[in-house]
């Protein structure tokens, strides 16, 4: 998909969703209301689940100690895992914003998928902006995942 967004089967689009302004070279879903986690999920294309499967060689044999994930809806593998890995779900990880936005302290800005899906995001905008330098800066926060091995969840 162009821009490394995952284009979703299901739905026939990227995966992603924004509220307001056209981005991403206007790739994905816009709306003009408020996103619940619910909506940003199916809007953005992350109403999937990952599973870790044995790795079996020629002949059968599985590698000890090491795992793929492995999307369920399509069956895209998304990377190679050791047994010490935890699948953190998609709606696992949008829970941490939950107790944010359902307080009206936050908005769900965008949500998406890159790659096969082994990268996903969720933003949303909190309330107040900050100056910096005399201009008015709006304040944002940012959940990542990886299904794929190589990061964990991380907000910033």
């Amino acid at each position: 998909m162009a821009h490394n967004l995952n284009f979703n089967e299901k739905t026939g689009k990227p995966s992603f969703v924004a509220v307001g302004e056209k981005a991403w070279h206007g790739l994905g879903q816009y709306v003009n209301q408020a996103l619940t986690a619910k909506e940003a999920i199916e809007l953005g294309g992350l109403d999937f689940e990952v599973e870790k499967k044995r790795i079996q060689v020629c002949g059968g044999k599985t590698i000890p100690g090491y795992f793929a994930t492995e999307r369920t809806d399509n069956k895209d593998v998304l990377g190679i895992v050791s047994d010490a890995y935890h699948v953190v779900q998609n709606k696992e990880a949008f829970t941490f914003f939950d107790s944010i936005v359902d307080q009206d302290e936050a908005i769900y800005q965008t949500a998406g998928a890159l790659g096969k899906g082994e990268k996903i995001f969720i933003t949303a905008k909190l309330p107040t902006d900050i100056l910096v330098h005399g201009e008015q800066v709006e304040n944002y926060l940012l959940l990542t995942s990886g299904h794929d091995g190589r990061s964990a969840i991380q907000v910033g």
